[in-house]
């Protein structure tokens, strides 16, 4: 499911394929509806009623590119849609409107000694789809248009897997398992839109299901990579879950926080933080809309976070699949 999932495109704004696989999965093991936004609710009985409201969200858009003009040339300009580093995708293929192309930048040979030394500016990348001038381009493209990477799912080395959109498509199927098994609690399940430009679909679907505890399942990054050193690291794959004490964006219930490595202790669940205050997630939205929510987030560790060719490890995933399940059946009792 998680191949499927992650070669779907969807970025902020364009979720609808993802939303309609989900809604295909899910459809006949609970109630679900769409918001205005484009967020999908769903609610799924469990064995008990728990004390407090809960609900558990994953975003199901990716970062993409936009189109926002055509060259002469027939070469098209774009904007990032999310956090994206340029230098990340130079050269990479893309899909526009399922139509192949290449990310272009200028000639080296054509660059200043300080152009070379710099990081490449987004303003100065190009998508080449073969056109030979703007009208020919603009039979096949309008402005608007997202464009997405030509990523394939791999599975290499030692259960690790690679592909686009792993942000935040593996907690849409952690998600989607837990809505078509048996759970400990009713729980309210929230597919979100718009987290890579703000946590916009996070927002609403929060004022509308209003819940007193949530749980974000996510990806963070891991750079236990070359050249990063200590705390620098920020988390380790194959080390299990990532549950975090603090982003850009949240900081998350204690009680929640502590609850989540007891809960992990006791079932044998590999579990780590972030050893770096960075990133954020749908948190930042959920935790303060209407009285406030007690939120925590799990994520996974993934390398080149963003980038055509993300990279999780399966054990990691399963991991944060089970320390969701476990922590649900404590905070029913909150």
């Amino acid at each position: 499911m998680l191949k499927e999932l992650c070669l779907l495109n969807g970025g902020s704004g364009d979720e609808k394929a993802v939303r309609e696989f989900i809604i295909n999965e899910i459809k006949d093991y609970c109630d679900y509806r769409v918001d205005n936004l484009g967020n999908l609710i769903c609610e799924k009985k469990g064995k008990e009623t728990p004390k407090s409201k809960i609900m558990i969200a994953a975003h199901m858009d990716e970062v993409a590119l936009i189109i926002t003009s055509v060259k002469s040339d027939g070469s098209l300009v774009f904007s990032a849609v999310g956090g994206i580093e340029p230098a990340t995708i130079m050269g990479k293929r893309v899909t526009v409107n399922g139509m192949p192309g290449v990310i272009g930048s200028p000639a080296v040979h054509n660059l200043s000694a300080s152009e070379k030394d710099e990081n490449p500016k987004m303003s100065s990348l190009y998508i080449d789809i073969g056109a030979e001038n703007k009208e020919e381009a603009e039979k096949y493209v309008s402005l608007g248009d997202m464009a997405y990477f030509d990523s394939e799912f791999i599975e290499f080395g030692d259960g690790k897997i690679r592909c686009k959109a792993i942000d935040d498509r593996a907690g849409c199927g952690m998600m989607i398992d837990m809505i078509k098994g048996e759970i400990p609690f009713d729980t309210t399940f929230v597919f979100t839109v718009q987290e890579e430009i703000g946590t916009r679909g996070a927002k609403t679907s929060t004022f509308s299901v209003n819940p007193d505890i949530a749980i974000v399942l996510e990806t963070t990054t891991a750079a236990d990579i070359p050249l990063s050193e200590g705390d620098k690291k920020v988390c380790i794959q194959k080390k299990g879950a990532v549950v975090s004490f603090m982003d850009r964006g949240t900081i998350y219930d204690r009680e929640l926080y502590k609850l989540a490595f007891s809960v992990a202790n006791e079932k044998g669940i590999p579990v780590q933080t972030k050893s770096v205050v960075a990133g954020g997630n749908d948190s930042g939205a959920i935790h303060i809309t209407g009285d406030g929510v007690r939120t925590m987030a799990i994520s996974i560790p993934c390398r080149y976070l963003h980038s055509p060719s993300c990279v999780a490890d399966k054990s990691d995933i399963k991991a944060c699949y089970d320390l969701c399940l476990a922590v649900l059946s404590e905070v029913g009792k909150l």
